[in-house]
């Protein structure tokens, strides 16, 4: 715990593979944590030591008695030493996925007590369930292929499917720890892969129409596979393990695989012919694409003459100093580019939407005009033939409008760059930016404002200390106090809309304001008593209550009771139905927590007297904020911009282009695994995934423009 090179791994007796080089990893954790505590459960006692800033600041000493075995570590990162001490839950679950993959049959649990959610993770299938998950959007040409063994005491397993998509998908580990620049045993699996298929396809004459044989990146499209070898002393590249060098892992792998596969083909040859069609094609389509590829990286491509036209490039040449904003439309791109500072800010001008690189060959990918542009104007190449060395800007910013096109057409770029240029995230090269969407203007000021929570924000700063709210029992509310009020009310509101999905948003913060609880509804008469005096009068208030009696009815799906209710006002046609399983939800215990502390600040009904004014009358909490907004809306002017081409030069280069002032979004991936399957179902051919997408989280959407 506090001496470094002290694992038990340099030990032979204790293990037989260690994913640990140096024996630093718990002492190091340890001397980073401002404390951290360690419980040892073994030989029926429980050990017990704490420590502070890496040293022990008790005595490590047996505390008790215990029928269980194993170590349990609790600590907390050094905030002196760390600018963020929050722990990630999807980096954590991406991680602890994986493991639970690598080992099969054990169960990991995470918890994240602070949002109060969890998850657990068993994979009785091991790397072979690892790869079904991670084909489950995709069509297989053939069934996942598994095989494992062990050579010269190195143990080797790999799980493996090809599928109709584009991408290469290769994930290897060495004793259980990722490496993802891949190493040593992924040139094994490679030479073993490209040398297997080729002799099988020349035996079955397969390769007739085919000029030469099948190359490596031909026979890896729509691949996906996992590797994993455990090695007694492994060699990486670096401390983070990024890449396996131990060289004796090559010929163990290239063996067990030529071997395996071999098998396998023979065993099953109707997927062997469809896994070299799928070659071939491929094998056509990367002539096209090297005859594309020639259009798009011409010799020179650095200098200016080489460069798109449409590309209004910067002056500075040090990649690092300079930013490529890739802007929807030609009217936009035209405003950035008079408001750009020329020295560092390049513009790219995009017409219309790109191709969705996830359904298209890479020959058809390269033939797209738009594209083409695109990798022109970065500089870096593309394919086998990529240099980020050479990349042109190293702050690439999409820049599209704040409606439903622009959200489709950045989701477009961002799939482009997840497929083609994943090392530009990991880098963290790429950015959203953030136009405003509204400007307020009073008399001669002008302000933007970037979401509707800052204007909502706004409104209630510039209202509040002209403005007096009463509640029934006559306490004022003005100033901060009314300004913290509104703000309740507001997230309220908010909290109310989401519970919509469960029935009427109005009646379910009604039953929060009443602070409605499961006993409430142990009877009919308690339920009768509910609909009379507190649905009743929602819906009364607003017009919509009809001239018949309520209906108090079974709801077979949840095994409750439900009320149906009415509607009386033209043109509704459908009634109200309270399902009562929203009060056993988080969401409504959070409501009803919100709604019992504005009760304690005022209840309903208000009175609303502005400085210079009659006075108002409010009869829920939702119109005190309602009629405090409407005054703090008089005499401003309020503009919402749709798109970029809307804002002058000026306006563009003040809210959006000025790094002292912008705010940018830094496109990060956190769980890779997960990235990947979210493309999958959102931009690939399989329509059944995407639907089932949007009906599960059709009502979560914040923002819907229709």
């Amino acid at each position: 715990m506090t001496v470094l090179h002290a694992g038990g791994k340099f030990n032979q007796d204790s293990y037989k593979v260690s994913g640990g080089l140096h024996g630093v990893g718990v002492s190091v954790v340890n001397a980073l944590s401002d404390w951290l505590k360690l419980e040892i459960r073994k030989d029926g006692k429980v050990y017990y030591q704490e420590y502070r800033a890496g040293q022990p600041s008790t005595e490590f000493k047996s505390i008790g008695v215990t029928d269980r075995r194993g170590t349990k570590i609790t600590f907390h990162p050094d905030p002196a030493v760390f600018k963020i001490t929050e722990f990630s839950f999807e980096s954590l679950s991406q991680r602890l996925r994986e493991l639970s993959y690598l080992n099969s049959g054990i169960t990991i649990v995470l918890r994240d007590e602070r949002q109060d959610r969890s998850q657990e993770f068993r994979y009785e299938g091991g790397i072979a369930q690892f790869v079904r998950d991670l084909t489950a959007n995709k069509e297989p040409l053939c069934d996942v292929i598994g095989f494992s063994d062990e050579r010269e005491g190195i143990a080797v397993e790999i799980a493996m499917q090809w599928t109709d998509s584009y991408n290469e998908q290769i994930t290897c580990f060495t004793n259980t720890i990722k490496n993802k620049d891949g190493g040593t045993h992924l040139t094994g699996f490679r030479q073993a892969l490209t040398r297997t298929v080729n002799a099988y396809a020349t035996e079955a004459k397969l390769l007739k129409d085919l000029k030469g044989t099948l190359s490596g990146d031909d026979l890896r499209e729509g691949l996906c596979a996992v590797i994993s070898v455990k090695v007694p002393d492994p060699k990486f590249s670096n401390q983070p393990k990024d890449k396996l060098v131990s060289s004796e892992v090559t010929g163990v792998v290239s063996t067990i695989v030529s071997e395996r596969l071999q098998q396998y083909f023979e065993r099953t040859p109707k997927d062997a012919r469809n896994i070299v069609q799928k070659a071939v094609l491929a094998a056509r389509a990367r002539e096209a694409a090297r005859k594309a590829r020639e259009m798009v990286q011409r010799k020179g491509a650095l200098e200016l003459s080489s460069l798109p036209g449409k590309l209004a490039d910067c002056q500075e040449r040090d990649p690092s100093q300079c930013e490529l904003y890739l802007v929807e439309g030609e009217s936009a791109g035209g405003s950035a580019k008079q408001g750009r500072e020329r020295k560092f800010q390049a513009i790219l001008p995009l017409r219309g939407k790109i191709l969705n690189v996830e359904r298209a060959r890479f020959d058809k990918m390269l033939s797209s005009q738009e594209i083409a542009t695109l990798i022109t104007a970065l500089g870096c190449g593309i394919g086998s033939e990529k240099d980020l060395e050479k990349l042109r800007y190293h702050r690439i910013i999409i820049m599209t409008d704040a409606d439903v096109d622009g959200s489709h057409i950045r989701t477009l770029l961002l799939t482009f760059f997840f497929r083609q240029y994943p090392e530009l995230l990991q880098r963290g090269h790429l950015y959203i930016a953030q136009p405003p969407l509204y400007k307020v203007k009073k008399g001669k000021s002008e302000l933007y404002l970037k979401n509707e929570q800052l204007l909502e924000e706004y409104l209630i700063q510039s209202s509040c200390d002209d403005v007096v709210v009463r509640g029934a029992s006559g306490e004022a509310l003005t100033g901060a106090a009314l300004g913290e009020f509104l703000r309740l009310i507001n997230r309220h509101r908010r909290m109310a809309s989401q519970l919509d999905k469960t029935g009427d948003a109005r009646i379910s913060a009604a039953f929060a304001e009443a602070g409605l609880t499961a006993e409430v509804l142990a009877s009919r008469e308690q339920l009768e008593a509910l609909v009379r005096d507190v649905i009743k009068p929602v819906l009364a208030r607003h017009g919509e209550l009809g001239e018949a009696g309520f209906e108090i009815e079974e709801d077979p799906e949840h095994s409750a009771l439900r009320v149906r209710v009415p509607r009386g006002r033209a043109g509704v046609k459908r009634d109200t139905v309270i399902n009562f399983d929203l009060i056993n939800t988080p969401e409504f215990q959070e409501l009803r927590a919100v709604a019992a502390e504005l009760c304690d600040r005022a209840r309903p009904p208000f009175t609303v007297t502005p400085k210079s004014g009659e006075e108002l009358r409010a009869d829920t909490f939702h119109e005190v904020a309602r009629t405090v907004e409407e005054l703090g809306r008089k005499g401003l002017q309020i503009q919402r911009y749709k798109g970029l081409g809307e804002m002058n030069a000026d306006q563009l280069w003040e809210t959006t282009m000025d790094p002292d002032r912008r705010t940018l979004l830094q496109v990060r991936i956190d769980d890779s695994v997960e990235a990947d399957q979210i493309f999958t179902v959102l931009m690939g051919d399989l329509v059944e995934p995407r639907r089932d997408f949007i009906e599960n989280n059709a009502l979560s959407v914040r923002n819907l423009d229709i």
